[in-house]
């Protein structure tokens, strides 16, 4: 029964791309210094009585890179669209022009970069700790199959394969991290 035991890899691999996928989500609402329409993907609007996001309450545009802007489609939102951006913490103010909303993006100090590099560490780690509980599910498939019968030729290879698998996806997200901490220090 063992002797054919199979890790299913590419599930393992497919469970870590989500936290890849998971990392990138996140470090795309880091503000940079340049705008970008993906910096508020989690600003939710209390609109008509449950938390909304601001793209499906308005139409956002990115018209110049340091300029972010809203078109809110129903005229009685605009307040609430403009209290949900003051009150997500981006440090951005917004500007009212009728049911456009304007955000201009001001440059970043050098405390508000170094603070920005460690929130993205954050959600690295965090990335990290997602990828090695996907090993240790990896690992504990090998060692049941172990006491299933497995002979220990075939478990060092799969935890050899777990293992490589592993390094691999963290060393896509320290790639990453590196990659935006650069970004956001970038004047």
């Amino acid at each position: 029964m063992a002797e054919d035991f199979e890790l299913d890899t590419d599930d393992l691999a497919r469970r870590m791309d989500g936290a890849m996928t998971s990392l990138r989500t996140e470090f795309a609402s880091l503000r940079t210094g340049r705008a970008s329409a993906s910096m508020l993907e989690p600003v939710m609007v209390d609109a008509y009585g449950q938390l909304t996001p601001i793209n499906q309450v308005g139409t956002v545009n990115v018209p110049e890179p340091r300029m972010v802007t809203i078109n809110v489609w129903d005229k009685g939102l605009v307040g609430k669209v403009e209290k949900a951006i003051r009150e997500s913490g981006l440090g951005i103010n917004p500007q009212l022009n009728g049911t456009i909303i304007m955000l201009p993006i001001p440059e970043l100090n050098e405390e508000r970069r170094r603070e920005l590099t460690k929130v993205a560490a954050q959600y690295a780690e965090h990335a990290r700790v997602a990828v090695r509980n996907l090993r240790r599910d990896g690992m504990d498939q090998v060692k049941k199959a172990k006491s299933d019968g497995l002979s220990e030729d075939d478990q060092k290879f799969w935890e050899q394969e777990v293992q490589d698998l592993t390094n691999t996806y963290i060393g896509k997200i320290d790639e990453a991290l590196e990659t935006k901490q650069a970004e956001i220090m970038q004047v």
